[in-house]
């Protein structure tokens, strides 16, 4: 593989997708995709939290609110999930957002809305 961050960790999470898309196609409510990724990851041996309280810092550390993530892998990865028929800039943003308020340097855009599924990075 390359040398892209937390590569290994992100194909599992990629392909954990694809099996939870293949199996349900597109049309549920978030929540449905959002339990069915807890089970696979948690079966493949991965941490990952459900609607995990993530601390906003502003200036000098000072904790200024708080994010729900909907998935946190291994505390190194937001996921946030969709399901909407098209992925827009505001939803970029927002994980955008998370991820500066929270440090943590890696966002996952996955959108169940389409029948393809969406996949997307996003870096901080």
């Amino acid at each position: 593989m390359g040398n892209l961050l937390y590569e290994d960790l992100t194909e599992k999470i990629r392909q954990a997708a694809f099996e939870i898309h293949h199996y349900f196609g597109n049309g549920f409510l978030e929540k449905v995709y959002e339990n069915a990724f807890a089970y696979k990851l948690h079966q493949l041996g991965i941490d990952c939290q459900q609607q995990a309280p993530l601390k906003v810092y502003f200036e000098n550390n000072v904790v200024v609110g708080e994010y729900f993530a909907d998935l946190v892998v291994e505390n190194k990865i937001i996921v946030e999930l969709k399901t909407v028929e098209n992925i827009e800039k505001i939803h970029y943003a927002q994980l955008k957002h998370y991820l500066k308020a929270t440090r943590v340097r890696l966002g996952l855009l996955i959108n169940f809305g389409k029948p393809k599924l969406e996949f997307r990075r996003v870096i901080l």
